[in-house]
């Protein structure tokens, strides 16, 4: 079986080259081989690896910028996303795909499942939410995960700005009022594996598994909570820090505000996904404490 990633130097797509390599032969680009602003790019590329599996990690991610920007943010997110997954569906191989909880509204008081109706309020979620039906219209053998409030010991994230400015500032302002699941690109890599696996050793006899599937991981904090959660675990491991726990002011989203809106509500019912596979996700807790511990041992 034969393993194509997309995306290699970003958060999500260097832990898929760890955890999909037991699978098969895998064989990962990057923007250099593989760009997803050119056509001739993507097609070129996956007619000279001949991939069974494609995972595309890749994306474009810069939700504010995206606001004025909204050509690229399609072009990479949807049209891109199109282009890839109608290859895979002409060669019969399968379709790996990443997606957020930024293509909901917020609005309803619950977490939100699969089937709830999809009201994005900004660019980036849009254009991720078009690129979810171009998968689905493609035809083909796909997975398309959603997930949110990704972070990882490396690239730009939420994780790693909090850890860094509470090593600079005396004190930090920190959103409080919206909610969801911080889930880190090794579970999101891990359960991709583990997903992909179940689907290789399904029996001819057995129903198809493949379709859209909510990912994160368990539990719920706001950006204040996951903020604290850093700085405290990191002071427990001896980083020197000027910022402590109680420096951190909670704030409303009216006091911090973006160019994009963001969803109040981020929460993802993950009942699907557990059920489906096999799989228990771990407390958002677990892989945030293990991504300080590693940032600080540094």
């Amino acid at each position: 079986m034969r393993i194509l990633v997309l995306g290699r130097t970003g958060q999500v797509g260097w832990e898929l080259q760890r955890a999909l390599a037991p699978l098969g032969e895998l064989v990962s680009c990057g923007r250099s081989s593989a760009d997803l602003t050119e056509p001739a790019s993507i097609a070129r590329t996956i007619a000279e690896h001949e991939p069974d599996i494609l995972v595309n990690a890749a994306a474009y991610t810069q939700v504010d910028r995206a606001e004025d920007d909204a050509d690229a943010a399609m072009r990479i997110n949807t049209a891109a996303v199109g282009e890839m997954a109608e290859a895979m569906a002409a060669r019969g191989g399968w379709f790996v795909h990443y997606s957020t909880d930024y293509v909901f509204d917020g609005a309803k008081a619950d977490a939100y499942k699969e089937s709830d109706a999809t009201a994005p309020l900004g660019v980036y979620g849009a254009t991720k939410l078009a690129g979810e039906a171009a998968v689905m219209a493609a035809g083909g053998q796909h997975l398309i995960f959603r997930t949110s409030w990704v972070y990882a010991a490396r690239g730009q994230n939420f994780v790693r700005t909090m850890l860094r400015l509470a090593r600079e500032r005396n004190s930090l302002r920190v959103v409080a009022d919206q909610t969801g699941s911080p889930t880190s690109a090794e579970l999101i890599a891990d359960v991709t594996a583990l997903a992909l696996k179940r689907i290789s050793d399904r029996g001819p006899d057995e129903g198809p598994i493949g379709g859209l599937y909510h990912l994160t991981a368990a539990g719920e904090t706001t950006w204040h909570g996951l903020a604290s959660r850093v700085v405290a675990q990191a002071e427990q491991a001896g980083a020197t820090l000027s910022c402590r726990t109680a420096d951190i002011e909670p704030i409303g989203t009216s006091d911090y505000p973006t160019p994009a809106k963001r969803p109040v509500n981020s929460r993802l019912d993950t009942t699907k996904l557990r059920e489906t596979f096999r799989v228990n996700l771990p407390d958002w807790r677990h892989h945030v404490d293990r991504t300080v511990l590693e940032l600080v041992e540094r």
